[in-house]
C-alpha cells in the first residue's frame, strides 16, 4: 500500500486503534490544559507489550516503569502521563499498523518523524514542545530527526544511540559487523512489518488492521538492512550516503547518554554526536551496565525528568538552560573488579563531572609494542616481527598479545585511544584483493592476573575496549575538520580504496573507540592484535564470508618492529 499522507493514515489509525497516541489525564485536570509532549517513533511496534517483546527482562524491570502499556526501549506512558507529558508512540513507515516501504534509518524515515513532531506540537492538547527520549533505534533517529530541525521540537534525550551508521554500526572500520544486524532484523524489525499475518496469534502486537499482505508484497515493501550492508562497502555508497546527517544542524538542547559497554554499537555514536552537535546547550553522561535496564533506575529517570522539565516545561531545578551551570560531561569511573551483569555492585563506581571532552588535563601516552610481548612507555629499536593466522574467529581466534609490566600505582584511562601500528600481509592466494583485517583489544589484568571483566550490551562480560580496521581502507583524511589527533578521520569512500600488497609494510592508525578504566596497583593492561573477533565481541561479530572471503584474507599477518618502524597504543592518562 502507498503512502500518500503519513500523518493522515497515523491519524486514522489513532482514531480506530485508540492506543496509538496513549495520553492519559487525571479527574482534576481541566478540558482546556496543555501538555508538553514526548515522541518515540520507530519499527519495534507501539503495540507490542514489553512483557512479550521481552519478557525477562520486562520481569528485571524498575517497577516504577512496569504497566501494560509498557514498550520495550520506550519511556513508560503510564508514569510519564502522570509527571504531567503527552506521549506518543508512532509506527515506523512500513511497520505496524503504518503502511509503506519498511527502510529503517532512511530520509524517509526521519521526514515522517519530522511530520510527527510538528503534529504534535500543534494538537489543541499540546503546549507547543516537544522532546525525545527513548534507547537505541529510538535514540539513534533522534539524531537525524533533530538535525531537521522540525517545529516544536526542543530537546533530544537520546540514551544509547548510535549517530553514524557507517562507523558506528555497520561496518566498523570498514568491516562488515553482520551478526547483530541479522539478529536484529530477523527477531525485532521484519516481525512487526505492516501486513504481515499472525502477530495477534503469536502476541506479537495486533494483526493489521486493513488485513494481511502476501509474501512477494511484504518483500517488495522492505529494503533488507543485511543484504544492503553486505553488498554496499563504502560510505559514498547510496546506501549510506542517503541516511547520513549534518549533526552541526542539531539546535535544541542535548543530553546524550553513553554506555562504556557499548563499544560493539552505541557507544561511539553518543560521543561523536555530542561532540558533533550544533547545540548551545548540550550534555553528555557515561553510565555502565546493561543496555536494557538502566534507562529505567530511578535515579536516571530522575535525570530526565529534570533535563526535560527546564525545556519542555520552563521549570529548570538544577540549571540546565543556564550555559555552564551543570557540568557538561559526567563520567562514571570503572575501578576495581566488581563483576558483571551487577547492578549493585556497579552502583559502587563513583561518578566525576568533568568541563569538556575530551578532558582538558588528559595525557596522551605512547605505549610501545615491543617484540617479546611488552607494552611500555618506552621504544624498543630491537627488529623482528609478530606474526599469526589470518581469518580468526571467535571459535577459532588467531592473535597476539602485549601486556604492561604491573603498574607501581593506580593509573585512570579515560578518552579517546589510537593505536599505530606497522603491519603486512603474506597472502597464500596472491591477489590484486588481498587485505587484512585488524582486531585490536584492551583487557585489563587484576594484580592477580586474573581479567576484569565489564558489563556488555546483553549482560554478558567483556573486555574494556575495542576497535577495528580493514587495511585498504586505510587512508586517512588529515585536511578534514574532523579530523583529530586523538581520532583519525576517514572518509571510507570508494575512490579512497588502496591496494594491499603482499609482504609490503604498511604504517596505519587504528581507532579504538573511546572508554574508560583504573587500573589499580598491580594490575597490567593488555593490548591484543587479531585477525578476527574475539571474547567481548558476543553477538556483534563481524564473520560474513563474502564480506571477509578466504582468497582475500588467508595468509599470515605480521607486525614489524624496527629502529623506523615503532607500534605504540596512545592512551589517555587523566593526571
Amino acid at each position: 500500500m502507498a503512502l500518500s499522507n503519513p500523518l493522515k493514515d497515523l491519524l486514522e489509525i489513532t482514531e480506530d486503534q485508540k492506543n496509538s497516541l496513549i495520553f492519559e489525564k487525571n479527574a482534576h485536570t481541566p478540558d482546556n490544559a496543555k501538555f508538553p509532549v514526548i515522541v518515540t517513533y520507530g519499527p519495534y511496534g507501539k503495540d507490542i507489550p514489553y512483557k512479550d517483546f521481552h519478557a525477562e527482562s520486562f520481569s528485571e524491570l524498575n517497577p516504577e516503569h512496569k504497566s501494560e502499556y509498557s514498550v520495550w526501549e520506550t519511556p513508560d506512558p503510564v508514569y510519564w502521563t502522570k509527571e504531567g507529558y503527552a506521549i506518543i508512540r508512532a509506527d515506523e513507515r512500513g511497520s505496524g499498523q503504518s503502511p509503506g516501504v519498511l527502510d529503517t534509518f532512511s530520509s524517509t524515515v526521519a521526514e515522517c518523524f519530522a511530520d510527527v513532531i510538528e503534529w504534535a506540537a500543534v494538537q489543541p492538547w499540546s503546549s507547543g514542545k516537544v522532546g525525545l527520549l527513548g534507547v537505541s533505534y529510538y535514540a539513534a533517529n533522534q539524531w537525524t530527526v533533530a538535525a531537521r530541525r522540525p517545529k516544536g521540537l526542543a530537546a533530544i534525550v537520546p540514551w544509547e544511540g548510535f549517530s553514524d551508521l557507517y562507523r558506528d554500526s555497520s561496518r566498523h572500520g570498514g568491516i562488515f559487523s553482520n551478526s547483530f544486524l541479522k539478529l536484529w532484523w530477523d527477531r525485532q524489525v521484519i516481525t512487526n512489518q505492516y501486513g504481515k499475518p499472525g502477530r495477534a496469534a503469536s502476541n506479537w502486537g495486533e494483526d493489521t488492521i486493513e488485513g494481511d499482505l502476501f509474501d512477494h508484497v511484504l518483500r517488495v515493501n522492505r529494503r533488507e538492512p543485511a543484504e544492503e550492508n553486505e553488498v554496499n562497502k563504502f560510505r559514498d555508497d547510496e546506501f549510506y550516503s542517503s541516511k547520513e546527517c549534518k549533526l552541526e544542524n542539531i539546535e535544541v538542547p542535548v543530553l546524550s547518554v553513553a554506555n562504556w559497554g557499548g563499544f560493539l554499537l552505541h557507544l561511539r555514536g553518543n560521543v561523536e554526536g555530542y561532540a558533533a552537535a550544533g547545540s548551545k546547550l548540550k550534555y553528555r553522561r557515561l553510565i555502565t551496565g546493561r543496555h536494557d535496564l538502566p534507562f529505567y533506575y530511578h535515579d536516571e529517570v530522575e535525570l530526565q525528568k529534570s533535563f526535560l522539565s527546564a525545556f519542555l516545561k520552563d521549570q529548570d531545578t538544577l540549571g540546565w538552560s543556564v550555559p555552564g551551570k551543570v557540568p557538561p560531561v559526567s563520567v562514571v569511573l570503572r575501578r576495581g573488579d566488581v563483576g558483571f551483569n551487577n547492578p549493585e555492585s556497579e552502583a559502587t563506581y563513583k561518578r566525576r563531572d568533568e568541563s569538556a571532552w575530551p578532558i582538558p588535563r588528559t595525557q596522551y601516552t605512547k605505549y610501545y609494542l615491543h617484540p617479546n610481548g611488552v607494552l611500555a612507555t618506552h621504544a624498543s629499536s630491537t627488529p623482528g616481527k609478530s606474526s599469526y593466522r589470518a581469518l580468526g574467529s571467535l571459535e577459532t581466534p588467531h592473535l597476539v598479545q602485549f601486556v604492561t609490566a604491573p603498574f607501581e600505582d593506580d593509573v585512570e584511562f579515560t578518552g579517546h585511544v589510537v593505536a599505530h601500528l606497522n603491519v603486512s600481509v603474506t597472502p597464500e592466494t596472491l591477489s590484486a584483493e588481498n587485505d587484512i583485517d585488524l582486531f585490536l583489544t584492551l583487557r585489563h589484568l587484576s594484580p592477580d592476573g586474573v581479567e576484569v571483566k565489564y558489563t556488555g550490551t546483553i549482560g554478558d562480560p567483556i573486555p574494556v575496549a575495542k576497535g577495528w580496521l580493514r587495511l585498504s581502507l586505510r587512508k586517512v583524511d588529515y585536511g578534514n575538520i574532523k579530523h583529530r589527533r586523538y581520532l583519525p578521520y576517514r572518509d571510507y569512500f570508494r575512490n579512497g580504496a588502496e591496494h594491499v600488497v603482499a609482504d609490503e609494510i604498511y604504517s596505519v592508525n587504528i581507532e579504538i573507540w573511546p572508554t574508560n578504566v583504573i587500573i589499580q596497583k598491580g594490575g597490567r593492561l593488555v593490548l591484543e592484535v587479531s585477525s578476527g573477533d574475539t571474547q567481548g565481541s558476543g553477538i556483534f561479530q563481524h564473520n560474513c564470508e563474502t564480506d571477509r572471503g578466504y582468497n582475500k584474507f588467508a595468509g599470515i599477518n605480521h607486525v614489524h618492529f624496527g629502529a623506523e618502524l615503532d607500534n605504540y597504543v596512545t592512551l589517555p592518562v587523566i593526571p
